[in-house]
């Protein structure tokens, strides 16, 4: 083997621990915007991915498939990687797979996250483990003691995919950039084992329609997308009365310009815990996910800071949400909520929580007792915490229970739950609401009243 065609094939195992390990990444925060990053969802295409490659691993080593017949399959291999790459990680694509679920009336996450899986996430997977088997052979044909520099390089492929899509790519060029970037390179894979017309013919046609429905300009035109890269999705929706900003598919804030008014858990926020404040002191309010910026938008008195991990978020609001910029006591700090709370040395008067990833779901780091003692001990004597989650109004889900018991085995005293509109109390539907909770950070010595104990006019005057 003359060290040229052996630099090619090392080449080739790196491209192909490249594409697998950045199609992975991609297909992960795609669809975050649909069902979330659980742990669950995670698995299950974690799952399904290595399980399929592995099949490819197998069928590589048994089949016997002869010189001739190899550059062939490994050409078709990277081209029809190319084309699940464009099937499961296009958005516009993504977006129709999800609405035909939802008219099927399969609305479970994990069950659309199955079909996803089987359907766009087992070919990709079990060819990029049959061209890793099929390269290997080649390689070893020529040198048995190779295989330690096989995996070597098809997990350094992995490692520059997982770096680089995740820190480079994705912040800076975008996710539907990467993606063309994804299919581009299997379409190269392609072409340089087999460098035919017919292989550029069928990588140009697979490429076109990818570059197309992931350009900046369809995505903005048919959905209105402004940003779409490693931590979120983020559109406007602009009627002319009113905004509304969308971040993975949750409808994030809403503004009507001529009223001033903002989602109506926001006016609540804005008109018993903001604007009502004392004005004998400048007061620190922090506010973790910073949405529309509409929490004290009219606030120009108190000292306002916004933490969100999506740094586009201040630009997209002041340009195509609120149409102003915000005002100077207001600053904006890129971190995540949890880290910025271990770090900072500030205590605040006022802290508002309102951090979702998806529709109706809390980043699960942020709904533990861990996380919540943390935020207590950042407020301030006399301070509040003020936390929105969208939940069950009537304690209909397991989840809605949990939560609640969560945030009192942390705040056991001086605690509220408001339910943000109308509800029915006795329907035991799942039917989520904005609900607040809130904590005062006010001394109490626990004590209950009991019929042998009343003192209840000492206490009240």
């Amino acid at each position: 083997m003359s060290k040229k065609l052996r630099a090619w094939l090392v080449f080739l195992i790196f491209l192909n621990g490249y594409v697998s390990l950045s199609l992975e990444l991609v297909v992960l925060r795609q669809l975050g915007f649909y069902v979330g990053s659980s742990a669950v969802i995670t698995s299950i295409i974690m799952g399904t991915f290595l399980g399929f490659m592995s099949v490819g691993y197998f069928i590589g080593t048994y089949r016997n498939i002869s010189e001739k017949k190899l550059k062939p399959i490994l050409s078709i291999s990277f081209l029809i990687i190319s084309l699940f790459a464009m099937l499961s990680a296009s958005f516009p694509l993504i977006t129709d797979y999800f609405s035909l679920m939802y008219t099927a009336h399969i609305t479970s996450g994990v069950a659309q996250t199955f079909l996803f899986s089987f359907l766009f996430l087992s070919v990709g997977p079990f060819l990029f483990g049959l061209n890793t088997t099929l390269l290997s052979r080649c390689l070893h044909k020529y040198n048995t003691n190779y295989t330690g520099n096989i995996m070597a390089w098809d997990t350094i492929g992995s490692v520059f995919g997982s770096l680089a899509t995740t820190l480079i790519l994705m912040p800076f060029i975008g996710v539907n950039y990467t993606v063309i970037l994804i299919t581009a390179l299997s379409i190269i894979g392609a072409i340089i084992t087999m460098p035919v017309w017919w292989t550029i013919a069928i990588g140009a046609i697979v490429l076109l329609p990818t570059f197309y429905c992931n350009s900046d300009w369809y995505q903005k035109r048919y959905f209105n997308i402004l940003v779409n890269n490693a931590n979120s999705t983020i559109m406007v929706a602009d009627s002319g009365q009113s905004r509304v900003l969308f971040m993975n598919r949750l409808p994030m804030s809403v503004y009507w310009p001529d009223s001033g008014r903002s989602a109506e858990y926001i006016n609540y926020v804005n008109s018993n815990y903001i604007y009502t404040m004392p004005r004998d002191r400048v007061r620190k309010i922090l506010v973790l996910g910073a949405g529309g910026f509409t929490a004290g938008l009219r606030d120009d008195f108190n000292e306002y800071t916004f933490v969100d991990i999506e740094h586009t978020l201040k630009d997209i609001s002041e340009k195509y949400f609120l149409h102003e910029k915000l005002t100077r006591n207001k600053k904006f700090i890129v971190q995540d909520a949890s880290q910025f709370l271990k770090n900072t040395p500030e205590m605040y008067d006022l802290i508002l929580l309102d951090v979702y990833s998806n529709s109706y779901q809390i980043p699960e780091g942020l709904i533990t007792a861990e996380f919540m003692s943390r935020i207590k001990s950042r407020v301030a004597p006399d301070g509040v915490i003020v936390m929105n989650i969208v939940a069950s109004p009537n304690f209909a889900d397991k989840y809605t229970r949990v939560f609640d018991n969560t945030f009192k085995y942390v705040f056991p005293y001086n605690t509220g739950r408001q339910v943000i509109g109308s509800f029915d109390s006795w329907s035991r539907d799942d039917i989520p609401a904005n609900i607040i909770y809130t904590w005062y950070n006010i001394k109490n010595d626990g004590r209950i009243y009991t019929i042998n104990k009343t003192p209840v006019i000492y206490d009240r005057y």
